[in-house]
């Protein structure tokens, strides 16, 4: 009788959300390291599915870094056939024209409907490869005047963070990286496995750039014994309340003029603003947890009524809160 096959080493009952990433020589090991971090690390005791995730490359053998180390990988192009998501974390030299068999893989996985992002200087890989023809998109500002020059066809806009375009995402230089890879995150997983990950990695919450690109954040920490820390915590679980800058002056013991001051000093940013983000990242929770009409989600949020949140909605992320549902939820 053969010996009985443990639990630990069961297959997985669905198959897992493949992620591939396109290495290359002499990356950027920061580049490499956004997408890994992201969906690389195995969190299968917290708030996000396993994913089968790959690093592949064009090229054979140890790939140099621009830190002076090299990494070894075991997957080749090969790796995208499948690929739900690829992600081209940047790109060597924008002069330098990317490897044919890598632009072909690329737009066999594009006519195939694979989600495609591109990082930093990524963003010339897919340009080259054609997938941004027509399309909005970003990249690293320094090089945008560049980008422009080489790819007319494309619609840059040099101003955000990141532009989600469906199927094809883009985003800016660096550190825009990691917010376009937590906005992936939450489509492929939800709004609670980007948000476990968000405070994994400490993120800063308040990233503005133009685009629909909130993601749920821990608030920043406040120094300790601050009065502000309390009532931050008070407005996060009272965002139906119709606050004003003089009850919550009030609140926190303090002048409003001091109150103004503090609060901007200790969250970067305006009451109203701040309240704002809060009740629609409420508002996105709701809408991907819950089956609440528009109606009671804008009033358990704090809007007025559910035109204002439509309104509001719209505005911070270009399309409705039904819309919102749907896409992250898969109705």
């Amino acid at each position: 009788m053969s010996a009985s096959r443990p639990s630990g080493d069961l297959p997985d009952p669905v198959p897992r959300h493949v992620v591939a990433v396109v290495a290359f020589d002499r990356i950027s090991p920061f580049h490499l390291s956004v997408p890994c971090v992201v969906f690389g690390e195995d969190r299968r005791g917290g708030e996000v599915p396993a994913l089968d995730f790959r690093v592949c490359a064009a090229e054979t053998g140890a790939l140099a870094t621009t830190a002076g180390f090299s990494i070894a990988l075991t997957h080749g192009l090969d790796a995208l056939a499948d690929a739900h998501t690829i992600i081209v974390p940047s790109w060597r030299d924008p002069d330098e024209p990317p490897p044919a068999a890598l632009l072909d893989a690329l737009r066999a996985a594009h006519a195939r409907g694979a989600l495609l992002v591109s990082l930093c200087l990524g963003a010339f890989v897919l340009a080259a490869a054609g997938i941004l023809d027509g399309r909005p998109a970003a990249t690293h500002w320094v090089w945008a005047d560049d980008f422009a020059r080489r790819y007319p066809r494309v619609r840059l806009d040099p101003d955000v963070l990141y532009v989600d375009d469906g199927n094809v995402l883009t985003s800016a230089g660096t550190a825009a990286g990691l917010d376009c890879c937590l906005h992936v995150l939450r489509k492929i997983c939800g709004a609670r496995a980007a948000n476990y990950v968000a405070r994994r990695l400490v993120v800063s919450p308040h990233r503005q750039g133009g685009q629909a690109q909130y993601v749920e954040q821990p608030m920043p920490a406040n120094p300790r014994g601050d009065r502000l820390s309390g009532l931050l915590d008070w407005m996060s679980g009272n965002l139906a309340v119709p606050h004003t800058l003089d009850t919550l002056a009030a609140r926190a013991l303090m002048s409003r003029r001091t109150f103004t001051r503090r609060f901007r000093l200790a969250t970067g940013t305006t009451v109203g603003a701040w309240l704002l983000a809060q009740r629609l990242a409420r508002a996105q929770q709701l809408l991907e947890g819950t089956d609440e009409s528009v109606e009671a989600i804008a009033a358990n949020a704090g809007f007025r009524s559910a035109a204002s949140l439509r309104q509001h909605f719209g505005e911070a992320f270009r399309t409705s809160p039904s819309a919102w549902r749907r896409e992250f939820r898969g109705d």
